[in-house]
């Protein structure tokens, strides 16, 4: 009862913590098909973690405190009250006579877009490396889980 709990709890924070419902990739279920003892299986299981690493590159240890991609200045909003200013005194001038209150506004305007457009692709770039963390470790599991159904387990 107490696993059901855990998985229900984990997939509830994987769907909901992560932009897109992209679920963390976690390492299968091994059960003894042969009757291997607990030592066994936490020999075999080391084994397994060690020819995996070797085979496919991927240290999840590694890949699991990969920090998230740095969200620095991207000068969008530099560009966006450089466009809005530039078309604000513009109509400004046309509409009013007074290109300076066009500008301001449209550099307002402008500065406003650039922001959120900033924001769109810090988060999809977020999300493009947590569908490559999860890729990676998917590759992982999937060698892990060969290993261990090699030396006679249920892998699931």
């Amino acid at each position: 009862m107490l696993r059901k709990i855990l998985v229900i709890g984990l997939a509830g924070v994987g769907v909901m913590g992560v932009p897109g419902g992209i679920a963390w990739a976690q390492k299968p279920a091994i059960y003894p098909s042969h009757g291997q003892s607990p030592e066994r299986q936490a020999s075999d299981d080391g084994a397994c973690y060690a020819w995996a690493k070797q085979n496919t590159g991927v240290d999840p240890a590694v890949v699991a405190a990969a920090p998230p991609p740095p969200m620095g200045p991207t000068g969008a909003r530099v560009g966006g009250a450089a466009r809005g200013a530039a078309a604000g005194a513009i109509i400004g001038d046309v509409s009013h006579n007074d290109a300076g209150h066009g500008a301001a506004v449209g550099a307002t305007a402008g500065a406003l877009a650039g922001g959120a457009r900033s924001r769109r692709q810090h988060a999809a770039q977020a999300e493009s490396a947590q569908v490559s963390q999860q890729s990676t470790m998917n590759l992982y599991w999937r060698a892990y889980g060969a290993c261990m159904q090699g030396k006679g387990y249920s892998v699931q």
